[in-house]
C-alpha cells in the first residue's frame, strides 16, 4: 500500500507532467499574440522592424519604413495607454514585471493568483512589448504559468502547501519553453524566491520535470537550437581570466545600479497625479522620444544581443555604453511606469553591451564577453546567480564558457550585494524575503486559523462616514475594523493611522470610511483551514495587526478575524499541548518500559468521528492511549480538546500494547486503520 508521502508525491508527479505541457501551450501562445501585436503595432502602424533572431524565424537587419521613426512615440504611448486601461480596470496585480507577483503570491496569499490574471497578462504584455516597450517575455510567461498553476490548485482544492509548489512549478514550465532552458528555467522558480543565497529545495524537482516537459513539447514545435548563435569560442589563454573578473566587478556595479535605476523610475511615476490607468502611457511616450534617437532600446532586444555577439560594425564602443544606461531608463519608462513586460531581457541587453564593450577595450572577439556579461548583470541585479548560469548557458549554447562564467557571476553577485547592502532597493525582484523561514522549531505550524480566529468582529460599512467612524474608534478603542459593502462581503479595512490621517483632509466631514479604507484586492487575506505560522508570515510581510479570514481563495465572505492577541494565545494553547503530550508520552513509556505501539487511523467520509472534537473521542480510549497529532493535507495538526476532526483527516496515536485491542474494537467500523 503507497504511503501518505508517496500519494503526495505520486499526485505531484502528475500535476508537474501535465503542468508541463500547459506550459509550453501558453508559451507559444503568448509568442504568437507577440508577434501578432508587433506585426499590427511596431511594424505596421510605426514602420519600423528591430532585428530579429534568424532562430525565430526573424533577420538580423533593422528596417525603418517611409516616416522614419517619428511614429515610434505614437505607437509606444498608444500601446502603453491600452496595456493601462487593460491592467488597472480589471486586475491591477498584473501591472509590472509578473515574476515579481508570482513571487509575492507565493509569500504573502498562499500561491493564490487570480483566475483573470494570466490571460489579462498575457494580452497586455503582447501589446506593451509589441508596440515597442522595452521589456521581456519572462515576466509575463511566469505570471502566466504560475496563474495557471494556481488556478487548478483551487479547482483541485489543494492545500496553499500544493498551491504554492505549484505556482513554483508553473513558473519552470512556462521560462523553459520560452527561453529553451530546461535547467536553469528549474533553478529560477526555486531561487528567486530570496535575497540570499537560498532555494526552495523541496520543489525543485516537480519543477525539474516539468522543466522538461514544457522543454520537449515546445521543441517538438519550434525546434531545439538555443535562442541565440554562438561561435565556438572559449579561454585560450589563463591570463584572459583577469579580463572575466574585470566584467564580473563591473557587472555587479551594473547591476547594483539597475534595480535603482528600475524602481527610482517607478517610485516617480507613483508621485504622478494621474490615474494609474494613464501611466503607462506616459512611459510609452517617453520611451518612444528615446526611441527616435536610440531605437535600439525598443522591445526585448534579442536581434541587437545577437549582432552585439556577432561582432557586427554597427554596435560600437561608444554606442554599447550608451546603451547599457539608455535600456536601463527606457525599462523604467516601460515597466515602471505600470507597463506589463518582465526585465529579464532588458537585463540580458544591458550585460551584453556591457560585455561587447569590454570586448572593445581589451581587443577580444565579443562573443564569449557579451555572452558571459549577461549573466553578470542579471546574477547580480536580479539576486539569481545559480539560476543565472545555467539560464545563459542554455540559451547560448556555450557550455564551452561555463567555467569563467561561474567566476563571473560569483564575482557580480558579491559586488552587488556589498554594494547594495545599504541601499533602498537590493534586487529587481522587491518580493523576494531575505531567507526561507525555519520551520522545525515553528510550534504555530500545527495550528489551524480556524481554531484561534476571533470569529465574532466589529465592522463597519463602507458608507460610514468619517466622523461617525472616528466616533466608532473612540468607543472601542479598536486599532481597525474590517469594512463591509451594501452586501455584507469583505470590502476593505481601515484602520486608526488612516482616520489620524484623514482629519487634516478639508474633506473630511463629506468622505466615507471607503475613500481611505484599503481595499480588498490590495489586502493581505487569511484562510480558516490554513496554519497560523502561515497566516502570521503573511502579516509579517504586510506589518498589519489583523488578519480578515475569509472562506477561502477569491471569496470576500469574512468568517473571522485573526488578532495579535489570538496569535499569542494560540502559541500559548500549542505549548500546553506539547509539554501535556510529552509528559503524558514520557509516563506512558515508564508505565509499560516501551511497550508501547504506533496507531494510525484515517477518518473515510462516512465515518460517525467526523465533526466529533478530540475531546469527545478522548473520552471513549482508554487510559493508556494518547491522540498524539492529526495529519490534514500537509498540515501536522497539535490537537487539543476543541480540534474538530474532519472527513480525510488521519490520527497518530500511542498506545499500550495492552489497550491495543480495545482501541481496534472501539475504531473498527467507524475508520479505516493504516497501520495497526
Amino acid at each position: 500500500m503507497l504511503t501518505l508521502a508517496d500519494e503526495r508525491q505520486r499526485r505531484l508527479v502528475m500535476d508537474s507532467l501535465w503542468l508541463g505541457l500547459v506550459g509550453a501551450v501558453a508559451a507559444q501562445i503568448f509568442i504568437f499574440l507577440l508577434d501578432l501585436a508587433q506585426k499590427w503595432l511596431l511594424d505596421g502602424l510605426a514602420g519600423y522592424v528591430p532585428p530579429g533572431l534568424p532562430h525565430e524565424g526573424g533577420q538580423l537587419a533593422e528596417i525603418i519604413g517611409a516616416h522614419g521613426l517619428w511614429l515610434i512615440p505614437v505607437v509606444t504611448t498608444f500601446g502603453g495607454l491600452i496595456s493601462g486601461l487593460l491592467v488597472y480596470s480589471f486586475a491591477p496585480e498584473a501591472e509590472g514585471h509578473g515574476t515579481d507577483s508570482a513571487v509575492k503570491a507565493f509569500h504573502q496569499m498562499g500561491g493564490f493568483i487570480r483566475g483573470r490574471v494570466p490571460p489579462l497578462k498575457t494580452i497586455a504584455s503582447a501589446i506593451t512589448i509589441g508596440s515597442g516597450g522595452a521589456a521581456g517575455r519572462e515576466g509575463p510567461t511566469a505570471l502566466i504559468a504560475a496563474g495557471i498553476g494556481s488556478i487548478y490548485a483551487t479547482v483541485r482544492k489543494r492545500s496553499d502547501e500544493e498551491r504554492r509548489l505549484l505556482v513554483l512549478i508553473g513558473i519552470a514550465a512556462g521560462l523553459s519553453a520560452i527561453f529553451r532552458t530546461p535547467i536553469g528555467a528549474a533553478i529560477f522558480a526555486i531561487e528567486v524566491l530570496y535575497e540570499d543565497m537560498e532555494f526552495e529545495t523541496n520543489a525543485l524537482l516537480y519543477a525539474l520535470l516539468a522543466s522538461v516537459i514544457a522543454y520537449t513539447a515546445n521543441g517538438a514545435i519550434v525546434g531545439w537550437e538555443p535562442l541565440f548563435e554562438v561561435p565556438d569560442v572559449g579561454v585560450e589563454h589563463i591570463s584572459e581570466y583577469i579580463e572575466y573578473a574585470a566584467l564580473g566587478i563591473s557587472g555587479g556595479v551594473v547591476a547594483t545600479l539597475l534595480p535603482m535605476v528600475f524602481y527610482g523610475a517607478r517610485d516617480l511615476f507613483e508621485r504622478i497625479p494621474t490615474p494609474p490607468h494613464i501611466k503607462p502611457a506616459i512611459g510609452g511616450l517617453l520611451l518612444g522620444l528615446l526611441a527616435m534617437a536610440l531605437p535600439q532600446v525598443l522591445g526585448g532586444g534579442y536581434g541587437w544581443i545577437q549582432m552585439a555577439m556577432n561582432g557586427n560594425g554597427q554596435m560600437t564602443l561608444t554606442l554599447m555604453l550608451i546603451l547599457v544606461f539608455a535600456k536601463m531608463l527606457a525599462m523604467g519608462l516601460t515597466v515602471g511606469s505600470g507597463g506589463s513586460g518582465g526585465v529579464f531581457a532588458p537585463s540580458l541587453f544591458v550585460g551584453a553591451m556591457l560585455g561587447g564593450m569590454l570586448a572593445a577595450v581589451f581587443n577580444q572577439q565579443p562573443a564569449a564577453l557579451v555572452v558571459v556579461g549577461m549573466a553578470a548583470v542579471f546574477s547580480g541585479a536580479g539576486r539569481v546567480p545559480i539560476a543565472t548560469l545555467f539560464m545563459v548557458t542554455e540559451m547560448t549554447g556555450g557550455y564551452h564558457l561555463l567555467a569563467p562564467a561561474a567566476l563571473v557571476v560569483t564575482l557580480s553577485y558579491f559586488t552587488q550585494v556589498t554594494l547594495s547592502g545599504k541601499l533602498k532597493y537590493h534586487s529587481l525582484y522587491e518580493a523576494q524575503v531575505p531567507t526561507r523561514q525555519p520551520r522545525d522549531v515553528d510550534l504555530l505550524e500545527g495550528v489551524i486559523v480556524g481554531d484561534v480566529m476571533t470569529r465574532d468582529f466589529d465592522a463597519v460599512p463602507h458608507t460610514m462616514t468619517l466622523p461617525e467612524l472616528a466616533h466608532e474608534f473612540e468607543s472601542t478603542h479598536h486599532h481597525g475594523f474590517v469594512v463591509l459593502d451594501d452586501e455584507g462581503l469583505l470590502y476593505g479595512i481601515v484602520s486608526l493611522g488612516d482616520i489620524e490621517r484623514a482629519v487634516m483632509d478639508p474633506d473630511f466631514e463629506q468622505k466615507t470610511v471607503a475613500d481611505i479604507a484599503t481595499p480588498a484586492d490590495k489586502m493581505a487575506l487569511g484562510y480558516p483551514d490554513e496554519t497560523v505560522s502561515a497566516a502570521l508570515r503573511r502579516m509579517g510581510t504586510r506589518r498589519v495587526g489583523r488578519l480578515p479570514i475569509v472562506e477561502g481563495p477569491g471569496s470576500r465572505k469574512v468568517v473571522g478575524v485573526l488578532r495579535r492577541q489570538d496569535i499569542v494565545e494560540a502559541y500559548e494553547r500549542a505549548m500546553h499541548n506539547r509539554k501535556d503530550i510529552s509528559v503524558r508520552l514520557r509516563e506512558l513509556r515508564e508505565a509499560h518500559e516501551g511497550k508501547v505501539r504506533v496507531l494510525e487511523f484515517s477518518i473515510s467520509k462516512k465515518n460517525a468521528l467526523a465533526s466529533k472534537t478530540v475531546r469527545e473521542i478522548g473520552q471513549a480510549l482508554p487510559d493508556d492511549c494518547i491522540l498524539v497529532s492529526i495529519r490534514r493535507g500537509d498540515t501536522v495538526i497539535i490537537p487539543h480538546g476543541d480540534t474538530i476532526v474532519q472527513n480525510g483527516d488521519h490520527l497518530v496515536a500511542l498506545a499500550s500494547l495492552d489497550c491495543v485491542p480495545e482501541i481496534e474494537q472501539y475504531f473498527q467500523g467507524e475508520v479505516e486503520t493504516l497501520d495497526a
